[in-house]
C-alpha cells in the first residue's frame, strides 16, 4: 500500500472536509454557551408536558418583564430558557408570574454568569489550547533531536502540530454547523474535548514518528518516502485498533450516557477518527514533503 505516493490526494481530502466548517466559522461562528457568552439558564420541569401553548405563555411572560431572551428550547416535559444576565430578584417575579399562568412546573434550575466571567473563561480556555501546541512543538522537536540527518526534530514537531491544527478545525467547523442548524452550545466540557483530542492525536502521531525515526536508523540507504511508508504500514493497525476500541466505548457512553455529555462525547468521537486519519494520511505525509523540498533546495544551493 502506497500512501506516501498518494499523499497529495490525502491532503486534498482533508482540506474538502475542513472547507465546510471553516465557512460555517466565518459565517456563522459558534454557539457560545453561557459558560462563554454570560447570560441566564433556566430549566422549568412541566409535569403535565409541554405544549405549543405553555412555551407561548412563557414568551409572553418572558416580553412582559422585559427579558431578552436567547433561546427557548423544549423536549416532552421540560423547558429551557437562556437570556441575558438575571438577578434572583428578576428571575422571582418571571417565576411568580408565570405560576398564574401555567400549572404543575418547577424550576429545576437556574444560573447565571456574568460577561467577564464569560470572556476571562474564552480566553483561559483559548490560552490553555495555544499553550498545549506551544509545549507539543518543544517537547517532540526535543525528543527527536537526535533523529539521523537530513531529518529534524523540528520539522517532526511542526508536522504534528499541523495534523493537530487539522483535527481542532475538524471539531469546531462540525461544531459551528450544528450549534447554527441544531442549536448545540459551545460549553467549557468541549474544550476539554478539544484538549483530550489533541492529546490523543499526538499520541497516535509520535508512534508513526517513533517507528520513522527507528527505521532511518535501520535502513539508513532507503529514501526517506520509502521509510515513512514503510513506518506508517508497520503502525497502521496498532493505530487503527486503538482508536476502533475507543470509538465503541464512546459510543457505549452516548447510547447508554446522559444528556449532559452528549455533546462531550460527539467531540470526543468526530476528533478521535479526525485525529487517527490526520496521524496516518496527514502527518507523516506532510513530513516527507517538506523533506523533499528541504532535500530540493539543498541541492539547488550546493
Amino acid at each position: 500500500m502506497d500512501i506516501i505516493g498518494k499523499k497529495y490526494l490525502y491532503l486534498v481530502i482533508s482540506f474538502i472536509v475542513i472547507i465546510p466548517g471553516i465557512v460555517s466559522l466565518f459565517l456563522f461562528g459558534l454557539n457560545l454557551s453561557i459558560d462563554f457568552a454570560g447570560g441566564s439558564r433556566i430549566s422549568l420541569a412541566i409535569s403535565e408536558g409541554v405544549s405549543d401553548t405553555t412555551v407561548d405563555t412563557v414568551r409572553e411572560v418572558l416580553n412582559d418583564k422585559k427579558i431578552k431572551t436567547t433561546t427557548i428550547e423544549r423536549s416532552e416535559d421540560h423547558i429551557f430558557i437562556r437570556t441575558e444576565p438575571l438577578d434572583q430578584k428578576l428571575n422571582a417575579e418571571f417565576l411568580s408570574q408565570l405560576e398564574q399562568k401555567v400549572e404543575n412546573f418547577k424550576l429545576e434550575s437556574f444560573e447565571t454568569i456574568g460577561p467577564t466571567i464569560g470572556r476571562e473563561t474564552t480566553e483561559n480556555a483559548v490560552k490553555a489550547v495555544i499553550l498545549a501546541s506551544v509545549l507539543i512543538v518543544l517537547y517532540i522537536s526535543w525528543s527527536f533531536r537526535k533523529v539521523p540527518k537530513p531529518a529534524s526534530g523540528f520539522r517532526f514537531g511542526v508536522c504534528t502540530i499541523i495534523a493537530l491544527i487539522h483535527d481542532v478545525l475538524v471539531v469546531v467547523g462540525v461544531f459551528s454547523i450544528l450549534g447554527h442548524f441544531f442549536g448545540v452550545e459551545i460549553d467549557s466540557l468541549f474544550f476539554t474535548a478539544i484538549l483530550t483530542i489533541i492529546g490523543f492525536s499526538v499520541h497516535d502521531t509520535i508512534v508513526v514518528f517513533d517507528r520513522i525515526r527507528e527505521n532511518l536508523r535501520r535502513m539508513p540507504g532507503l529514501p526517506f518516502d520509502r521509510v515513512v511508508n514503510d513506518s506508517i504500514l508497520q503502525t497502521m493497525v496498532r493505530s487503527l485498533n486503538t482508536s476502533f476500541t475507543t470509538i465503541l466505548v464512546l459510543f457505549s457512553l452516548l447510547l447508554l450516557g446522559g444528556e449532559n455529555t452528549r455533546w462531550f462525547i460527539v467531540a470526543l468521537l468526530i476528533g478521535i477518527v479526525s485525529g487517527t486519519y490526520s496521524s496516518i494520511f496527514n502527518a507523516s505525509p506532510l513530513l516527507v514533503i517538506w523533506q523533499e523540498k528541504f532535500t530540493k533546495k539543498s541541492q539547488k544551493n550546493s
